[in-house]
C-alpha cells in the first residue's frame, strides 16, 4: 500500500469517500489503490480504520444480471431451509442454531 494519508475521524477532505460512501453514489473503487485512510479514536483499542478512495476515480457499480438475481435468490433461499426438518422456515436459519427454532428447542423440553 505504500504511504497513505491518515485523517482524523470526520476531517477527510472532499473527494474521498469510503466504500459504503461510493455505493451510496452508485460507485465502486474500480481497482483503484487506497488513497487514504481515515481512523476513528476508540477508548483502550486501537482506532477503527477506514479506507478511502478518489471519488473522482471510481467507476460505476455494474448492472446485476438475471443470472446474479437468479444465483442471489437460490443462495437466500437455502439459507431459510432447515437441514434437520427440511422445511421452509419463513427467516434465515441462525448460524448459532444451525436448524430452526422448533427443531433447536422442542416443546418436550420447553414444557419441562
Amino acid at each position: 500500500m505504500g504511504a497513505v494519508s491518515v485523517y482524523r475521524w470526520r476531517l477527510a477532505p472532499d473527494g474521498l469517500a469510503t466504500r459504503r460512501q461510493l455505493r451510496a453514489l452508485g460507485l465502486r473503487p474500480g481497482g483503484q489503490d487506497v488513497a487514504a485512510q481515515l481512523e476513528r479514536p476508540r477508548r483502550r483499542r486501537e482506532p477503527l480504520v477506514a479506507y478511502l478512495y478518489r471519488v473522482e476515480q471510481a467507476k460505476p457499480v455494474r448492472p446485476m444480471t438475471p443470472a446474479k438475481r437468479a444465483a442471489l435468490a437460490k443462495a437466500n433461499a437455502a439459507r431459510r431451509i432447515c437441514p434437520e426438518c427440511r422445511r421452509d422456515a419463513g427467516y434465515v436459519i441462525p448460524p448459532s442454531l444451525g436448524m430452526c427454532t422448533p427443531c433447536a428447542f422442542p416443546e418436550e423440553q420447553c414444557a419441562a
